[in-house]
């Protein structure tokens, strides 16, 4: 069944906001990438049932260790269940050849108000590939909050 990894963060935005960042394909290009990666969407359709490909690129090619080559993760990503502003559900297929990595890994992704314009985002990925260090995981999803908060919270200062 794999295991279940989690990360939680209190963004300075309002759920519609954040809500809006899960489901913009320049946004989450900007966001979702973890640090030391970049991140580059190659198919999009954000509806119940559709999803998109995201190349994931390791920008130090030597320090990397990518699923699906030497310097480069390519998961697909379906959106299973969009519940605006509350909760969207993904699943994500890695594209590699070894069978560390195969099965399909369940992103929930759930927001609930925390005061004014202050959203809490809890991340959780169940049935994790046994591939993927636990601690390089928490790592990657708490980078990846961390992105995703200055991206919503500069856009508020910006708006």
């Amino acid at each position: 069944m794999g295991r279940t990894d989690r990360a939680s963060r209190v963004l300075a935005a309002s759920p519609a906001t954040v809500y809006g960042a899960l489901l913009d394909r320049e946004a989450l290009e900007a966001w979702l990438p973890p640090g030391g990666m970049r991140g580059r969407i190659e198919r999009w359709d954000p509806r119940p049932g559709g999803g998109f490909r995201m190349t994931l690129t390791y920008l130090d090619p030597a320090a990397g260790r990518g699923k699906t080559s030497a310097a480069e993760d390519v998961v697909d990503i379906g959106f299973v269940e969009l519940a605006p502003p509350e909760r969207v559900v993904q699943q994500a297929v890695f594209e590699a050849d070894d069978p560390a990595y195969a099965g399909t890994m369940t992103m929930t992704w759930q927001l609930a108000a925390a005061g004014e314009d202050r959203t809490e985002v809890t991340v959780t990925a169940t049935g994790v590939p046994p591939g993927i260090d636990p601690a390089a995981h928490e790592a990657g999803l708490a980078s990846s909050l961390a992105n995703l908060a200055s991206y919503v919270e500069d856009a508020g200062r910006r708006g």
